[in-house]
């Protein structure tokens, strides 16, 4: 991955986002993700119901909201993990919709969840291996001409060993990733994530269930991703997280986009602030009663 990270200055997706109105659905200069009026319900609770998003290219989004406001829901829909009853979205130019989560990861979008999801019986490095998209000894054919494949295979294991040693699992790499702590897990997801060489990475509270220390690591690879061109979008709940390393917030409340902005512009917005707190949150309860006297 090339880094374009113009010269003494912020990554080139952020800087693009300085003069972008803080607006929701507002139009980005380089959008990677383009979602328009993608609604899903379940039964009758409408958990999601998107009129237009836009995610710039080169960029770290947060998508922040209320426990309940659409946030995972969202991602699982445009990562293909679930359906939409309505709507479109595109990625890179291209329509996605109902493709499903390989066909995604091929096209350069990957995500991580809330709950790891390692493989326990597998070593690390397998973990790593099995993510490599491609694979010339997963089709019939080839599978039956090892010098097809035995090549590539020893480029998957260099490039897996070239994460593992990046995300500080290197001594790990024979360990069984059911032995790894919820911390190591997280770094095991994301190194899993770029072993398919992704253009976006969707990390869905990456920080949830990380000690203090490996958050700190985890925040570094993170930005870092940023610096070396790839799109990040993820939801998060601790606020100190997303305005440390955010170039843009997006925020959900009841399935909706209701504002958007850089960081230091979110806190202020009011429609941010009934999300979280409720609408009329600073009116004086309706007592009957003069509130001056």
């Amino acid at each position: 991955m090339v880094a374009h990270r113009p010269a003494d200055g912020p990554p080139a997706g952020s800087a693009r986002l300085a003069g972008v109105a803080p607006e929701p659905g507002v139009r980005k200069p380089d959008p990677l993700l383009v979602v328009d009026e993608v609604t899903r319900a379940f039964g009758g609770l409408v958990a999601v119901q998107v009129d237009h998003l836009e995610v710039q290219r080169g960029a770290i989004t947060a998508l922040i909201g209320p426990n309940g406001a659409g946030k995972t829901t969202l991602f699982n829909v445009v990562s293909g993990f679930d359906r939409a009853d309505s709507g479109r979205w595109s990625f890179d130019g291209q329509p996605i919709n109902g493709r499903p989560p390989h066909r995604m990861a091929r096209r350069g979008m990957v995500r991580t969840f809330q709950l790891t999801r390692t493989l326990a019986r597998l070593t690390v490095l397998e973990n790593l291996k099995l993510a490599a998209t491609g694979q010339l000894g997963e089709r019939l054919l080839p599978a039956l001409l090892p010098p097809l494949w035995r090549r590539q295979e020893r480029e998957i294991e260099q490039r897996a060993d070239e994460l593992l040693e990046r995300f500080q699992l290197g001594k790990l790499r024979d360990d069984h990733a059911g032995t790894l702590s919820g911390g190591q897990r997280k770094l095991l997801e994301l190194a899993r994530a770029l072993m398919a060489r992704p253009l976006m990475v969707l990390l869905d509270e990456p920080m949830a269930g990380v000690n203090p220390a490996l958050t700190q690591s985890l925040l570094g690879h993170i930005t870092q991703l940023r610096d070396e061109g790839l799109t990040v979008c993820f939801i998060e709940h601790d606020m100190d997280v997303v305005m440390g390393i955010s170039d843009w917030v997006a925020v959900m409340a009841d399935g909706r986009l209701v504002a958007e902005g850089q960081p230091h512009t979110i806190g202020r917005n009011p429609a941010v602030v009934d999300a979280y707190l409720g609408k009329r949150h600073d009116e004086p309860e309706a007592t009957g009663e003069n509130p001056e006297e």
